[in-house]
């Protein structure tokens, strides 16, 4: 005869820690609820495929779900989660580099269009021409609208490192949409 109730090595029962468990996966689960939009939105911004960045999304919060007991306490998350998925962009990167999107179909590019989806998918074309690093920032810095010191942390570079890339891709960025880009 065994009872249920002997304590483990760590002073949990089986109760406890099964409900222990289930309290973490719940946090874990509002935690996913509350970033999974913003972390997919920023992975598309950085590889322009919503498929890989469903993907590179699921990797982040997979990894983060596995440290989610040392991380939960004491960690900004918001930050974590920014450079967990950086990491994936960047990892992503190194393996496909080279590669190319294939389409079935052209896309249609009618002159002189103005409107919001096709300007917006006009910059996120632009934005897959520059570097990833560089491609990195802006999407930090303007499309999230982060400090410069917080990109800085999240990349693991200097706060003059972003200064400079961000002058740079912009520079390059009105090259290849044109002064007027945004003046319409």
């Amino acid at each position: 005869m065994t009872d249920t109730k002997m304590p483990s090595r760590s002073g949990e029962t089986p109760a406890t820690g099964r409900r222990a468990r289930i309290a973490r996966d719940e946090e874990f689960t509002a935690f996913v609820e509350s970033v999974s939009t913003r972390l997919r939105r920023s992975a598309f911004l950085m590889c322009r495929d919503w498929h890989l960045a469903q993907d590179l999304t699921q990797h982040t919060l997979a990894k983060m779900y596995v440290a989610w007991r040392r991380i939960r306490a004491g960690t900004n998350l918001e930050a974590y989660s920014r450079r967990v998925l950086m990491n994936a962009v960047f990892d992503q990167q190194r393996r496909r580099s080279g590669s190319e999107i294939v389409l079935a179909d052209l896309p249609d590019r009618p002159a002189g269009a103005t409107s919001a989806p096709e300007l917006r998918m006009a910059l996120v074309d632009a934005l897959a021409l520059l570097p990833v690093g560089d491609r990195a920032v802006l999407v930090l810095r303007h499309a999230e609208d982060h400090s410069v010191d917080t990109v800085a942390a999240i990349l693991g570079v200097s706060a003059s490192v972003v200064k400079m890339r961000n002058a740079r891709a912009l520079g390059r960025l009105r090259k290849l949409l044109g002064e007027d880009f945004l003046a319409d």
